[in-house]
């Protein structure tokens, strides 16, 4: 073998084990190392463990104390929920947390309707920094409140419901009637409070505190500043602050307040009922006679019916929950959907101009959350008053599109403002008999 020459296999092998040995060394060394280092920390720190874990329970029950303020600023709306030691203040209309100890202070302005861009004045929720400084309660109350306005679009009839309604029940209907609302704005709407009354009691058991009139400091374990709207004039189960609910538990609700018979549309052996909704001034349909000719000639029983909305809301929802389908142009009214039976039929006429999506997203989805089949017919150019009063060469009729570009003023003015309907029977019956063959199936 010459000089400086290496065994194939002898060497390497040997090489290999004083590498492997060295490995072992200096395992074992590590090992010492961390076994002397965890002794002494075991010895001479074990109040640092202790230490440590009495701050964070200390942490957790000074933020218990301190209570907490979760404000909610995306979608449509604006709330604000407020744990702890709460007070409100009607003439200012605020919401203070008091800490227990002294906390940076932080303020939220919140307008307590379900729209932001609603003109309402708003409630000044601050989290307060000086205990001290907080003002002494006057009434102290045990329940939780709910604050809210009615105001923005109420008035109407369907933003009553979509705006404030759904929205309040959604908020209050965990506390099984163990709510106070505090609310603001009635001495604009003070009838809106006489129309739902019922529906205010059936929400809770305590007499509501008007705030703009209310001179007392209440103090409250909890209060939820503002009405949440996830979806159009109805609601998102998941989304729903304590037990899902959903919008047949609401329509469920109204049965059970204003004492409605019908929880199930269509009797065997009768003919099915319907009502044809009778608009007054304008998007009128035109020939509501034939309308309802063709609708007995399909099969139904049918009345025309005015719903007014200065009628009690009690008498109201007892004459709607005696039928079986509502059919009317797209409005207000359609609203009254809500006391149907479930396996009702709700018929929507849309108008002419390109407004589907409008019309559909304000009763389609709301009307199959309810557990109604949703029917809608769409009005021609040819069945429209604008071919009579514009001409079949102005934009509203030859070009919607243009119409809509110019805004919802436009949209609004011309195919909801000035529009009737004269409904083609003939183009309209497929529609009927549709919802005749639903109603028999149930």
């Amino acid at each position: 073998m010459r000089g400086g020459e290496v065994k194939p296999g002898k060497s390497q092998k040997g090489s290999a084990q004083r590498h492997l040995n060295a490995g072992f060394v200096a395992g074992g060394l590590l090992m010492l190392l961390v076994y002397l280092a965890a002794q002494h920390f075991a010895v001479s720190a074990p109040h640092v463990v202790i230490t440590e874990a009495q701050e964070v329970m200390e942490n957790i029950k000074a933020q218990a104390e301190n209570g907490k303020v979760e404000c909610k600023m995306e979608g449509r709306s604006d709330t604000c929920e407020v744990d702890g030691d709460v007070r409100t203040n009607g003439t200012a209309l605020s919401v203070t947390l008091v800490p227990a100890t002294w906390l940076e202070r932080r303020e939220w302005m919140i307008r307590p309707y379900s729209r932001r861009f609603a003109s309402l004045r708003k409630v000044a929720v601050t989290r307060l920094q000086d205990p001290a400084a907080a003002p002494p309660c006057t009434v102290t109350h045990g329940t939780p409140a709910v604050l809210f306005a009615v105001g923005g679009y109420a008035g109407n009839y369907w933003h009553d419901y979509a705006d404030i309604l759904v929205p309040l029940f959604v908020a209050s209907r965990r506390y099984g009637g163990e709510v106070t609302f505090l609310i603001s704005n009635i001495r604009f709407k003070p009838q809106w409070l006489v129309k739902y009354g019922a529906f205010l009691r059936g929400l809770s058991r305590y007499e509501h505190v008007d705030m703009d009139a209310d001179e007392q400091v209440r103090c409250f374990p909890h209060v939820t500043v503002g009405l949440r709207l996830d979806k159009e004039f109805s609601i998102v189960p998941e989304l729903v602050p304590g037990a899902p609910l959903s919008m047949a538990d609401f329509t469920r609700f109204l049965r059970e307040t204003y004492a409605l018979p019908r929880g199930a549309a269509a009797s065997p052996g009768r003919r099915p009922r319907l009502m044809l909704i009778h608009r007054g001034h304008y998007r009128r349909i035109l020939n509501e006679p034939e309308v309802a000719r063709a609708a007995e000639a399909a099969g139904f029983e049918v009345a025309v019916a005015e719903l007014r909305g200065d009628a009690g809301e009690a008498e109201q929802a007892r004459a709607v929950n005696s039928f079986d389908a509502v059919l009317g142009l797209h409005g207000a009214g359609l609203t009254n959907a809500v006391f149907l039976p479930p396996g009702g039929v709700l018929i929507q006429v849309v108008p002419y101009g390109k407004i589907e999506h409008i019309a559909r997203a304000e009763f389609a989805e709301p009307a199959a959350d309810m557990g109604l089949r949703y029917l809608d017919y769409s009005v021609s150019a040819e069945e429209s008053s604008l071919m009579e009063t514009l001409g079949p060469e102005h934009p509203a009729v030859r070009d919607p599109d243009s119409v809509h570009r110019g805004g919802w003023g436009q949209v609004f003015d011309l195919y909801l403002a000035k529009q009737n309907v004269r409904i083609n029977v003939t183009r309209f019956a497929p529609t009927l008999q549709e919802a005749l063959d639903h109603l028999r199936r149930q």
